[in-house]
């Protein structure tokens, strides 16, 4: 396994979110033995960067990568997010990047992670009620205390992104890039690269549509990330199955996997982007780290290049408020 940076921390080329063990998917949360094992497979894979977040839940992913980690933590660089749980008394889904909000936020997700410090603490979505300098001094001071060790963001817009990394350094941006959603870089990944802040994609399997396994939204439970999700609705869907039968057609080419062509096209952008599929299966983590040593050639990266944007929204609308793109 490879290794970039992000900022000061040194990170596997591929990551691993843990979300979907506890939180989004139809099958989320139904078998934690399997999600302990999936993560402990990937330590043994030579992930170092494991992703979870105190919404996530809320709170039980932390708790299960907490457990997962006891005794691993040195060989991991943590990331976790605040800011989508307002700990005052609005509760959960509810955007508050306060600076009192995040002192509440991470002495709980150091207590659940079982840890004395966060290697990467992200905002999680931008509060347009505080501040982003306010926010970034507030995790700034964490870091002077030792509790956080570097400042991130996660799906925010090339202004907010001057403004904090003005106040406190930035060392990674999460957000949502893959074939699929590629909005960023136009305007987000010039000023990354022009700041030195590195990208971490999630989601570079579109929500699994890009491993070419999902025909059909039958299956879609409520409560399922997917469930009523523009993308994977009506004609969209049948639309967008095409983007997945020409990835399909690559990895015929390249003698690989859909998900492992969809990951290599990533790392092919730039030695900043250490992307986080996420998987609660021991032979998904298989499948998706062995994409580090796929070399696509030029021709083929221009043919994914080249494909049409996806058909719909990535959110709804309520979600969609959310982001900076």
């Amino acid at each position: 396994m490879q290794h970039i940076n992000l900022g000061d921390l040194r990170v596997s080329r591929i990551g691993l979110g843990a979300m979907g063990m506890s939180h989004g998917y139809t099958d989320s949360g139904t078998d934690e033995a399997e999600s302990v094992r999936t993560l402990h497979r990937a330590l043994e894979l030579g992930v170092t960067l494991i992703d979870t977040a105190e919404i996530y839940g809320p709170y039980v992913n932390e708790e299960l990568v907490g457990r997962a980690l006891k005794g691993h933590r040195d060989e991991v660089v943590l990331a976790t997010k605040f800011g989508l749980v307002s700990h005052g008394g609005a509760g959960a889904w509810t955007l508050d990047s306060s600076p009192d909000n995040i002192r509440s936020a991470v002495e709980g997700s150091l207590r659940r992670l079982g840890t004395d410090h966060i290697d990467l603490y992200y905002q999680h979505r931008v509060d347009p009620n505080t501040p982003i300098e306010e926010t970034a001094g507030a995790v700034g001071e964490l870091i002077g205390e030792g509790k956080v060790r570097a400042f991130g963001l996660s799906e925010a817009g090339p202004d907010t992104i001057r403004r904090a990394h003005a106040v406190q350094p930035v060392s990674a941006v999460q957000s949502e890039y893959s074939l699929w959603t590629r909005g960023l870089e136009e305007r987000v990944l010039p000023v990354l690269r022009e700041l030195n802040i590195g990208l971490v994609p999630f989601s570079p399997l579109g929500h699994g549509f890009l491993t070419g396994t999902i025909r059909s939204t039958d299956e879609f439970k409520e409560g399922d990330f997917r469930y009523g999700n523009p993308r994977f609705s009506g004609e969209n869907f049948q639309r967008n199955l095409r983007i997945a039968d020409e990835v399909q057609a690559v990895a015929e080419q390249a003698g690989a996997t859909p998900a492992q062509v969809a990951i290599a096209w990533l790392l092919a952008k730039g030695d900043d982007i250490a992307p986080i599929p996420g998987t609660k299966r021991v032979a998904r983590v298989e499948e998706n780290t062995a994409a580090e040593s796929l070399r696509l050639t030029d021709e083929q990266i221009d043919r994914l290049s080249s494909l049409p944007p996806a058909a719909g929204e990535t959110h709804p609308e309520g979600a969609r408020q959310m982001l900076e793109r």
